[in-house]
């Protein structure tokens, strides 16, 4: 199969449970439609985390889609993923740059030189994994590990709509609203409106949050005066690297957290398609590692692929890498375009977070799916013992401090994960 050479497959596949395969797709028109839903599946996150850093969310956006390509063509089209803004860095950025909080990061040249380190280290892992191949990883993080890791990405999320996206009661309200809207799409619907419940969802949640607010006056009303402010078409803030030594050993070791991310989801995809893409992962790595490095030359975030797709993926069962290419052109064109970030910013929050549960929730379904595939035998102690810790240390964001370096969360689970069931293997290969 060439790079652009997709099967084309009839929506009516979908109509009777079939899967749109990564070597596959639907039509153009479905395709287009299908990338966008995936555009939007990222942009919250893609959007948030910039804004968390002081970088330019525009330009996060722009980089999105500039990695996202880089990755389709070093994977060969192969790989189903779409690269967005890594909330992995967050911390590390922070205590590097000393960014207060507001407004554009003062120091972000700092930043951008630790990130450009990290990508630089992940490269070099995907070309040793390409070199020597999987063996290595596969015994580190079997499926035991990969599972649950995949399970803390969406876990660890998983306060960020509870606790953060609603003030009040009637936005708690409307977040159930919302979610009921997308569970009712996904159950009650057919064709491409069931495989866009996502979008759809969102779409009826809004309607109904206005009519409370804008009709009613029974909460926040949406505003739109954002919206027609925006201009249509405006350059994204550009930056330049600064190498500091500091930053470069307080934001290079996320590249192992990276991995663990792209490993997951590649477990993912091979769990929910059938299809091993084990063989792919030195150029998925590399990939990654590339695009973190232009992202970052440019004054972008560090990219990784993301669990939000994951569960889009797992819900509609498309997997068709043709929607990737057409989700990174649609956000290469959107990066330039502030009315865009203007319309996903009269979203209501409680809708957005509602959304958001779903997603997340899928994720970490997800996870027990790579174990269900993998016969992971939980009567096995080890394994019993390995994923309880490593759920435990991810979703209650367990954190581990090394000097200036904080391994949070994620972090801690993954690195726990892996070191964990070392150990615990020891005693086994002993027997």
């Amino acid at each position: 199969m060439s790079l652009f050479s997709w099967a084309e497959k009839s929506p009516d596949t979908l109509c009777h449970g079939g899967v749109i395969s990564p070597d596959e797709r639907l039509p153009w028109p479905q395709t287009a439609v299908m990338g966008m839903q995936h555009v939007i599946a990222m942009f919250g996150a893609t959007v948030l985390a910039p804004i968390l850093m002081g970088f330019d969310p525009n330009l996060a956006i722009l980089m999105s889609g500039v990695g996202t390509l880089i990755f389709f063509f070093i994977t060969g089209g192969k790989v189903p993923s779409y690269l967005g803004s890594s909330f992995a860095f967050i911390g590390v950025v922070i205590a590097a740059t000393g960014y207060a909080g507001k407004g554009l990061n003062p120091n972000i040249g700092v930043a951008l030189g630790g990130i450009i380190a990290c990508g630089a280290l992940y490269t070099a892992i995907g070309v040793l994994v390409q070199v020597v191949g999987t063996g290595w990883i596969e015994k580190l993080m079997p499926p035991v590990v990969t599972g649950s890791v995949v399970a803390v990405i969406g876990l660890n999320l998983a306060g960020v709509p509870v606790k953060n996206m609603a003030g009040n009661n009637f936005e708690s309200w409307m977040q159930a609203a919302t979610f009921v809207c997308v569970a009712g799409v996904a159950v009650f619907t057919s064709g491409m409106v069931q495989r866009l419940l996502i979008l759809v969802g969102l779409a009826l949640a809004s309607v109904f949050y206005a009519v409370l607010t804008n009709g009613l006056g029974l909460g926040k009303p949406m505003d739109l005066s954002g919206l027609l402010a925006a201009p249509w078409i405006g350059m994204p803030t550009f930056s330049s690297p600064v190498f500091d030594p500091k930053a470069l050993i307080m934001i290079a070791p996320v590249a192992i957290i990276l991995v663990a991310e792209n490993l997951g989801h590649i477990k993912a995809v091979t769990a929910m398609t059938g299809k091993n893409l084990d063989r792919y992962m030195g150029r998925a790595f590399i990939g990654d590692g590339v695009a973190t490095m232009v992202s970052g030359s440019a004054g972008g975030t560090g990219v990784t692929t993301y669990a939000e797709n994951i569960g889009v993926m797992a819900a509609t069962k498309i997997y068709s890498t043709a929607m990737f290419l057409v989700a990174a052109l649609i956000a290469l064109v959107l990066g330039f375009s502030p009315k865009f970030g203007a319309v996903i910013q009269t979203i209501p929050l409680p809708v957005m977070g509602g959304v958001s549960i779903v997603v997340f929730g899928l994720i970490a379904v997800a996870g027990a799916r790579i174990w269900v595939e993998n016969k992971v035998d939980f009567s096995d102690n080890k394994n019993l013992i390995v994923a309880a810790i490593t759920l435990i240390l991810g979703t209650g964001d367990f954190t581990l401090k090394f000097g200036d370096f904080a391994l949070g969360g994620i972090g801690t689970a993954t690195f726990g994960a892996v070191v964990l069931y070392a150990l615990l293997n020891r005693r086994t290969s002993g027997r």
